[in-house]
C-alpha cells in the first residue's frame, strides 16, 4: 500500500489497515527512523495484556515455558 507525505509533513494510513487493525481517530504512534528512506510506525498505547504470551513463549530456557492445555469452564 502506498501513502503520501503532504506539505504539512503529514501522511494519512490507508483506510482497509485502520479498519483492519481498529484505529481511531487521536489514537498516538510512535515512529522510529530504522535508516534512511525507511521508517517504523507503532501504536504508542498498548491495549492491556497485548504480548505477554509471545513475551512467555520468547522464554530464553528452550523448554522451561511451555504451553498448558486449559479445561473447560464446564469440567470445573
Amino acid at each position: 500500500m502506498k501513502a503520501t507525505l503532504t506539505s504539512r509533513g503529514r501522511i494519512t494510513l490507508p483506510a482497509e489497515l485502520r479498519r483492519r487493525d481498529g484505529l481511531r481517530p487521536g489514537q498516538r504512534f510512535r515512529v522510529r527512523r530504522v535508516r534512511r528512506g525507511e521508517y517504523r510506525l507503532t501504536t504508542a498505547e498498548r491495549p492491556r495484556n497485548q504480548g505477554l504470551a509471545g513475551a512467555l513463549l520468547a522464554c530464553p530456557v528452550k523448554g522451561w515455558c511451555v504451553p498448558v492445555e486449559s479445561e473447560s469452564p464446564d469440567a470445573l
